[in-house]
């Protein structure tokens, strides 16, 4: 293929700017904006291209996850080495999601977002929440537990759930790795299918324009660009609190582990892209993987920590759950006890755990979050109050947990001493055009 001129190629990109993904994604999201302002009824009859688009994605990604954590372990050969990997993101995760909760918490205590609304009881539809109460209701501790077990080894990939998918590839890739010389057969054809899976998402990808394009067409077309400024303060307060989590907290640990946080936004721009446009996470994930490879993360720990990640590590998903919370708590009234206050970070830890970045998946963990406070000073109906700008808010939430999951794996990389300065430096020195050369690749497993 002949190289474009200059003035026809996008800055990095050896191609025509409009072949360039990021680009036609950006494209995609402006014109579903325009067609949800002028045509409503029209841009509603969209959602189902992004429908389409999270569908042909999630399809894959038990398929994925399974045969990349299990391909992960056994490479690794090392029972002991792979507990002590999960062990250092666990605890990378659970002080990382410490410290978003509490930043949520102070956020919405200085800035008080919801002070002044006024709410009643009387004004509050419950009937618009009840279904989200209903599940929070079946969320209890003992239940969360049991539902990380599938009802069969197949179970889980026929549901997708992800933590059930988490459990059956641990355990499979703990067995493999203690078969020895007998398992490299299964270590083969699960490297074979990986393949075989990583290319179909390969195909699915360059479809993200069309399911940006829907699905932002259907929001605009649903709630209205009015909704983007009702309740403009609490809207604002989460993504201002977002982004200084992000540049300040993973800025910071960004630049412990010698990189710098913008540069790597750059480099996974297409990535941010789709997420804004589908306000899912999940929707990367797969490339998510190939880029943190390329970044100089090792094979083992990118197969351990994304993956696990995305149920585990999920900063946007708690700094919406404290901030929420208090936003509710001011626009009914409610004073909240300092125990009230560390009940909330506690069952808010807790409940956000397998939230992993689908749309809605956050407003039913506030739920469970309100419904456990004690004394009940909240509410759970409260939540029709801020139930029309969830979606705005969903996409932030998806936006910051990818970013986390993606510091997180660098950060991991480095401590288990499997970071490659040579690609980090490579990749930081020119992220705009490795990052989209990436994004235009088929993306393969890097075998370890």
């Amino acid at each position: 293929m002949q190289h474009a001129t200059p003035s026809a190629t996008a800055p990095g990109s050896s191609q025509p700017w409009y072949k360039v993904l990021y680009i036609q994604v950006l494209i995609a999201i402006a014109l579903g904006v325009l067609l949800g302002y002028v045509a409503p009824d029209t841009a509603k009859a969209m959602k189902w291209l992004g429908d389409a688009f999270i569908a042909l994605i999630k399809m894959m990604i038990a398929p994925i996850i399974f045969c990349t954590i299990v391909h992960g372990i056994a490479s690794i050969g090392d029972l002991k080495k792979v507990g002590r990997v999960g062990l250092k993101a666990l605890v990378y995760f659970e002080v990382v999601s410490s410290l978003a909760l509490v930043i949520g918490v102070i956020v919405g205590e200085i800035v008080r977002p919801g002070a002044g609304f006024g709410a009643t009881a009387e004004q509050l539809d419950a009937k618009a929440v009840a279904g989200y109460v209903s599940k929070a209701q079946a969320d209890s501790t003992i239940a969360h537990i049991m539902a990380i077990i599938p009802k069969s080894y197949f179970d889980a990939f026929a549901g997708g759930d992800l933590l059930q998918i988490l459990l059956i590839a641990v355990l499979t890739g703990v067995v493999i790795t203690g078969l020895g010389e007998r398992g490299k057969p299964a270590i083969h054809a699960i490297e074979a299918a990986g393949e075989i899976f990583f290319r179909i998402i390969g195909m699915i990808v360059k479809l993200a324009p069309l399911g940006a394009f829907g699905a932002m067409a259907y929001t605009i077309g649903q709630y209205g660009i009015g909704k983007l400024g009702n309740l403009a303060g609490l809207v604002a307060t989460f993504y201002l609190t977002s982004l200084l989590f992000v540049l300040v907290v993973l800025g910071l640990i960004a630049r412990f582990s010698g990189f710098s946080i913008l540069k790597f936004l750059l480099y996974i721009k297409d990535e941010l892209l789709i997420v804004l446009g589908t306000s899912s996470s999940e929707t990367v994930l797969p490339h998510m993987m190939q880029k943190m490879k390329r970044l100089g993360a090792s094979d083992s720990v990118v197969g351990l920590v994304i993956p696990t990640g995305y149920s585990f590590n999920l900063d946007g998903t708690n700094i919406y759950m404290t901030l929420a919370t208090l936003f509710l708590a001011q626009a009914v009234g409610a004073d909240l006890s300092f125990g009230q206050y560390a009940t909330i970070i506690a069952v808010a830890m807790l409940t956000s755990k397998g939230a992993s970045g689908v749309t809605g998946a956050g407003f039913i963990t506030l739920a469970a979050t309100l419904a456990a406070i004690p004394g009940n000073p909240v509410p759970v109906a409260a939540m029709a109050l801020i139930l029309g700008i969830d979606k705005f808010m969903s996409e932030c939430r998806a936006l910051t947990n990818l970013v986390g999951n993606g510091v997180a794996c660098v950060v991991v990389s480095r401590w288990e001493g499997e970071l490659d300065p040579v690609k980090l430096r490579e990749v930081m020195a020119n992220p705009v055009a490795i990052g989209t050369e990436i994004a235009d690749e088929k993306p393969v497993p890097v075998a370890p």
